[in-house]
């Protein structure tokens, strides 16, 4: 699959610099960093939750993990879950399968970013495929999403919900 014609559509008409890697097959983020010879901390995940009964992307670095109770206390929500598969195929019909971008504003879907990303001069992405990323700046990122900030992922294991 190729990089969603959406995605590219409103990179380039915002006028967006960005590069797009191509790299072997990869299903982590940190197998992507390790594909590309990056560090994991300028990779970043898209994870799709759903807070109550609304689907929210937070974005974490590849090297962390999701903190849930800290992005439930900043969704204020009294629910957090991960989606199921079966809704991010509807959510994100034109993606490969565990492969979601951070652009969730494309997707009708709020996005929340951890101060972690929010910190860096530039961030790389998986791109709605298994072997394609891009990189761009997290500033021109931020400009085109709108991103709400927060707190909630960690180097360690995740916290359950």
């Amino acid at each position: 699959m190729a990089i969603p014609q959406r995605i590219r559509d409103h990179l380039d008409s915002h006028n967006v610099p960005y590069e797009t890697l191509h790299h072997s097959q990869a299903f982590t983020g940190q197998e992507v960093a390790h594909s590309l010879h990056v560090s994991g901390k300028k990779c970043v995940k898209a994870v799709a939750v759903r807070g109550d009964s609304k689907p929210v992307l937070a974005v974490i670095p590849a090297s962390h993990r999701l903190d849930f109770q800290e992005l439930r206390a900043s969704l204020e929500v009294s629910r957090l879950e991960m989606l199921p598969e079966s809704e991010l195929v509807g959510l994100f019909p034109d993606c490969d399968l565990g492969a979601v971008p951070p652009f969730g504003n494309l997707y009708g879907i709020d996005v929340w970013v951890d101060r972690a990303v929010a910190d860096a001069e530039e961030i790389l992405f998986c791109a709605g495929t298994h072997e394609d990323c891009l990189r761009m700046r997290y500033s021109d990122f931020a400009k085109l999403t709108l991103p709400r900030l927060g707190r909630f992922s960690e180097l360690g294991a995740a916290k359950a919900a």
